[in-house]
């Protein structure tokens, strides 16, 4: 849908041409990301090169790989592990060529349902396209504590290492 406000809109912005329509502003690299992200299925996979520069660095808490197809085939892996998963971009701050997305992973296993909530630090090079992308999250809260096995443990850990409010 375009945007074709005139002088007669009752939004128009003073001073709007009366017969030529308002062009869009482009969209950043970062929302165009976040899209990306947001719809993200086995195949739209294949497009990862549009938003990705072919020697892209990618690091999070279990890979730190580079270029595109490496890329590409931790992805594929989450969608062959983990039932339904889905991303839900709740934040994004940009300033320059870096940005920040914070966002919601939803996905299952074994018919248990996980959110793990995390940011993401990305660079963009010239064209647009991601040269760094490294994922902040935590491991252990958001996804060790609620194993079965492991989660007990955990939990005992951060109660042991955790600062005590009578401390003070």
């Amino acid at each position: 849908m375009n945007d074709t406000r005139t002088e007669s809109d009752p939004g128009a912005a003073p001073g709007a041409g009366c017969s030529r329509a308002s062009p869009r502003p482009r969209q950043s690299a970062a929302a165009r990301l976040a899209a990306f992200y947001e719809t993200l299925t086995p195949a739209s996979l294949a497009t990862l090169d549009r938003f990705y520069a072919a020697d892209a660095r990618f690091k999070d808490p279990f890979n730190e790989v580079s270029g595109t197809a490496a890329i590409r085939r931790i992805f594929a892996h989450m969608f062959a592990t983990t039932e339904a998963p889905r991303f839900v971009v709740t934040a994004r701050i940009e300033q320059g060529e870096q940005a920040m997305l914070g966002w919601a992973f939803h996905f299952a296993l074994r018919g248990r349902q996980f959110v793990v909530r995390g940011v993401t630090h990305l660079r963009f090079d010239a064209d647009g396209r991601v040269v760094l992308h490294r994922d902040y999250w935590d491991a252990a809260e958001e996804l060790y504590e609620k194993l079965p096995l492991i989660g007990g443990l955990m939990r005992v850990l951060r109660r042991r290492l955790s600062a005590r409010g009578d401390m003070y």
